[in-house]
């Protein structure tokens, strides 16, 4: 019973994560026509630029509401992790559109700033208005899921800059308003870039590690290996392999040198001890073992094929 409760839980909790992905994506759709329009009436570059941000922001919801959709679907013959990496690929592809609108970003606003103009700066504020509310409340509905899963942060961070920079263009509108300081607009759109390169580039190497199969940064591979052959069966570890999956599974594979030659219900058991070790000390959570007995091969940890 406990099993089938669990589960009905967590597909409900992803079935509401999808839905709050959705609501979003709608809430941005409207902020992105209405900034672009106010932008272009306005002459406001930095208002343009907020757009252009949260059209990137479109695009990477829709990336994660995708990503998420197939994160669910189970493994097959052809696709034996199933699309447990989907997600990882949707923060990666997300954390890349920031930095390169942000690097945009950056060179429109120095040809503003060698050029400027006067900016309406009512539909500024107005609109400013309408993105920190709508951003704001999808900011709070994302809150929760982005603690624990790299795409729904990807998603939130996507959000939260938004939200930022709509802050930015308001009081830039206020002081364009006020004090005829439209040389603001250019020096917004550069913190706003700023911003959203510093915010991207963490999540870019989270997920690109990842990707590219790196040792996770809290393990230790030369510590797991001298654990590992603190067992009193096992002579050696070699040829270690450890990347996580995704955020929730970590794999470790390796050969181990084995004191004596044992049966396969012997080597069951330090199988079990070696896999319950690395569970409770690093929360590896895949482990693949390789037993070996007077073999000749080269017993480097790390093994170049």
């Amino acid at each position: 019973m406990g099993d089938s409760h669990s589960h009905g839980h967590s597909h409900s909790h992803t079935n509401l994560k999808g839905r709050k992905l959705l609501l979003s994506i709608l809430l941005n759709i409207i902020i992105t026509v209405a900034q672009v329009i106010g932008g272009l009436i306005s002459g406001s570059l930095s208002l343009l630029s907020d757009a252009l941000h949260n059209f990137s922001d479109v695009l990477s919801l829709i990336v994660s509401f995708i990503a998420d959709l197939y994160s669910k679907k189970e493994a097959s013959l052809t696709k034996t992790f199933g699309y447990k990496r989907a997600e990882i690929i949707a923060a990666f592809v997300n954390a890349l559109s920031l930095i390169l609108v942000a690097i945009y970003l950056v060179y429109e606003a120095v040809e503003r700033f060698l050029n400027p103009q006067a900016i309406e700066s009512g539909i500024v504020i107005w609109l400013a208005v309408l993105g920190i509310a709508a951003n704001g409340f999808s900011v709070l509905l994302l809150k929760k899921d982005s603690k624990e899963n790299m795409n729904m942060r990807s998603a939130y961070l996507h959000l939260l800059t938004d939200m930022s920079a709509s802050v930015a263009v308001l009081i830039g509108g206020l002081l364009m308003k006020y004090f005829g300081w439209f040389w603001v607009d250019s020096v917004l759109t550069v913190l706003i870039a700023i911003y959203l390169i510093v915010m991207g580039w963490d999540l870019f190497k989270q997920s690109f590690k990842v990707l590219m199969l790196y040792t996770p940064d809290h393990l230790n591979i030369e510590e797991i290996s001298s654990k590992i052959i603190e067992i009193s069966e096992i002579k050696n570890v070699h040829h270690v392999h450890v990347w996580q999956l995704n955020e929730k599974e970590i794999h470790l594979e390796a050969h181990i040198v084995l004191e004596r030659d044992v049966t396969i219900s012997q080597f069951d058991s330090i199988s079990e001890t070696v896999e319950e070790l690395l569970f409770h000390d690093y929360e590896i959570n895949h482990v693949t073992l390789q037993p070996e007995w007077n073999k000749d091969d080269v017993k480097d940890i790390i093994v170049q094929d």
